[in-house]
């Protein structure tokens, strides 16, 4: 997602794993979804890919990571609670299971990395990163991703001028308040505060890596209808939004340069066998 995640703005006092309607939104239009929502950087897929070539993808939406650790070598299940963007995986070659990952059953396999990208926060992030111990071999790593992207200042600026004309008080306007790397550091706190609670991983990391991406203006307003704050806008607003902002584009000149962070929260499962896992049954 190339702005502050919008369910910060919201509830980030609150727990975004339980507001299902939102987190399955984003299938409304899988191909859009697909087509236009940016990749994460090569340096981080090889970085993860090393750890072993077994991959679950949590939250593999429509593939666009799984495809990313294919190309790099890797064998990579994914799983999604929503059928929509799983038939569209299936589509383009991904095994692909449905089901909330917290009730989704490793029934025995076992994986070298468990990997989330734009997803972790609608996951519980204890109860997730305890199934994932379960689907890992000791040594295996949980690694959790999220885009954060920083607009020029002045493009910014009049992108919030839009969203307080257009939509005052609103999710999507109230992205704009906090920088989005503020927000997805957040979440990856969190993230790694549910990895150390389960006790079944290293200390947790955080990475960072940045990269750039360029934007023609219909680029741009492609991927905006897929993000948290406009898929479920009603039909009017949302062209209202996109007529706006697609000025504001032309304005600045047709496009504009996305800098992107792309920031994980990631540990390595231990030796000690995860609670609940065939190890730890056997051994009570």
């Amino acid at each position: 997602m190339p702005t502050l995640p919008p369910e910060r703005a919201s509830f980030s006092d609150h727990e975004p794993h339980r507001h299902r309607q939102l987190a399955e939104s984003f299938g409304a239009d899988a191909q859009r979804y697909d087509r236009a929502r940016p990749r994460y950087p090569r340096a981080m897929v090889d970085r993860i890919a090393a750890t072993g070539p077994d991959i679950l993808d949590v939250g593999c939406g429509t593939g666009i990571a799984a495809r990313q650790f294919e190309a790099a070598g890797c064998r990579v299940l994914g799983v999604d609670v929503d059928a929509r963007m799983a038939d569209l995986a299936r589509q383009r070659g991904l095994d692909v299971e449905v089901a909330a990952f917290e009730a989704w059953d490793p029934a025995g396999r076992e994986f070298d990395a468990v990997v989330s990208g734009q997803t972790w926060h609608w996951v519980d992030p204890v109860a997730g990163a305890a199934k994932a111990a379960r689907a890992l071999r000791p040594g295996g790593r949980l690694a959790v991703f999220w885009n954060a992207g920083r607009l020029p200042s002045e493009l910014a600026e009049s992108f919030a001028e839009v969203y307080r004309r257009v939509l005052p008080d609103s999710l999507a306007a109230r992205q704009w308040a906090t920088p989005a790397v503020d927000g997805y550091t957040e979440l990856c706190t969190r993230a790694a505060d549910g990895m150390r609670q389960v006790g079944t991983f290293g200390d947790p990391e955080q990475w960072r890596f940045g990269w750039e991406r360029s934007y023609t203006k219909n680029e741009w307003l492609d991927q905006l209808p897929t993000t948290g704050g406009h898929t479920r806008l009603p039909p009017v607003e949302l062209d209202k939004v996109l007529a706006g902002v697609g000025a504001a584009i032309d304005a600045a000149g047709g496009g504009f340069t996305m800098r992107y962070a792309t920031l994980v929260a990631t540990a390595v499962r231990t030796d000690a066998a995860p609670p609940g896992s065939a190890v730890s049954r056997d051994r009570a």
